[in-house]
């Protein structure tokens, strides 16, 4: 049976950083589903539909990858999934706390299932998808930090195309 990790997020967008981070972690895991979460307490710039879009062009030539979504308790997904671990990254001390709380609720929730926490690349440390869209938004040179299919509906979206 494969190794198989979820690697859970709103990809509003998928960031370079985080095709970093599914590359390391194939590393580590035999296939990694990379889950596009629909959070109603989240306001998104790209519907569900057009961020599982870029996801899927964006890892096109991946293998190992299934780009998949879900709404609900994460840890009723993974153990769905067949999956052992959530494979969730750290960008800095902030994000640590958010984290680890998330982890422990998903360990209480359901033992069987590990978190398995990767750093973000030196090269991505100070990106999110939040900064990347404030870049964006305002006309910022965001080329080299996402995939190309980002890059152009985001400047289609903010009307730089």
């Amino acid at each position: 049976m494969p190794d198989i990790a979820v690697y859970p997020g709103s990809f509003d967008p998928i960031t370079n950083g985080h095709l970093d981070l599914i590359q390391r972690g194939l590393k580590i895991f035999d296939h990694i589903i990379v889950s596009v979460a629909t959070n109603r307490f989240k306001q998104s710039l790209f519907s569900i539909e057009e961020r599982m879009e870029m996801v899927r062009i964006s890892l096109q030539d991946t293998p190992n990858v299934t780009i998949d979504t879900f709404n609900g308790l994460l840890v009723e997904y993974a153990k769905q999934q067949n999956a052992r671990a959530i494979l969730r990254g750290l960008r800095a001390v902030t994000d640590f706390e958010y984290e680890f709380q998330l982890a422990m609720m998903n360990r209480r929730l359901d033992p069987e299932i590990e978190t398995v926490f990767l750093m973000t690349g030196l090269r991505w440390v100070f990106l999110s998808s939040s900064i990347l869209k404030e870049a964006a938004v305002h006309g910022g040179n965001i080329e080299g930090m996402v995939p190309e299919i980002v890059y152009q509906k985001l400047r289609k979206k903010f009307g730089f195309a």
